[in-house]
């Protein structure tokens, strides 16, 4: 008699171009623990590289993380995330950089699933791109928009130019930059960014600035503002 193979031997693997269900996606990516980083974007499916450079990814996005997370700590009822799954529609699972999120119980537009995942569009969403051809200027983009994920970043590190969009009426519009050299979040007041200090690598700079974002009025009334839902 011929033994039927056991179920995990029968499940595809996922392969770089795929164009699947965010179904299916997840049971393929479920039965491979091996694999480090896999996204589906519009329907197909990326596999990311398990080695990272240093200069051209790890250190920017240590660099994001600690601007970032110093809002966090600064800020009840706002959530950082380091490269979570967010399941943003039946085409769409990207893993981001980076995630800020107001908490569902604070008003937030995302939830948290059974199995712990986010599900719906996180407020603000960064990314760490090579260059301007990279997936996150094109397909991404497009599906963040979509979705209705409110700010996007996207730092291209070979061309040392980072954009900020935010979500105006579906369609995304580049935050300015003040004459200070500042870019000032409109979803998370006193997330401020000094652009060129970030590009430059001027960490302390950088965090001094958001510092004086912390203190700002508009900063104060959004943490009341926050709290009041908590």
């Amino acid at each position: 008699m011929v033994k039927t193979p056991p179920q995990h031997l029968t499940i595809p693997t996922l392969e770089n171009g795929d164009k699947l269900t965010r179904y299916e996606f997840e049971r393929r990516y479920n039965a491979m623990p091996n694999l480090k980083k896999a996204e589906l974007i519009e329907g197909i499916v990326y596999i990311m590289p398990a080695a990272l450079r240093f200069r051209s990814h790890g250190q920017p996005h240590g660099w994001i993380l600690t601007w970032l997370g110093t809002y966090e700590a600064a800020t009840p009822g706002v959530a950082l995330g380091v490269e979570p799954t967010v399941r943003l529609d039946l085409d769409n699972e990207p893993q981001p950089d980076a995630v800020l999120l107001i908490a569902p119980e604070a008003g937030g537009q995302t939830k948290l699933s059974d199995d712990d995942y986010i599900e719906g569009a996180p407020e603000l969403i960064i990314e760490i791109a090579a260059s301007s051809v990279a997936i996150d200027l094109h397909a991404k983009k497009q599906a963040y928009r979509r979705n209705g994920v409110k700010e996007y970043i996207v730092w291209q590190v070979g061309d040392r130019k980072l954009t900020w969009f935010y979500l105006e009426r579906g369609e995304y519009l580049e935050l300015a930059t003040d004459s200070d050299g500042i870019v000032r979040s409109q979803v998370f007041p006193g997330l401020w960014l000094a652009v060129a200090e970030l590009l430059a690598g001027n960490m302390q700079t950088v965090l001094t600035i958001l510092q004086a974002g912390l203190q700002s009025p508009e900063h104060a009334a959004f943490v009341r503002e926050l709290a009041s839902k908590l």
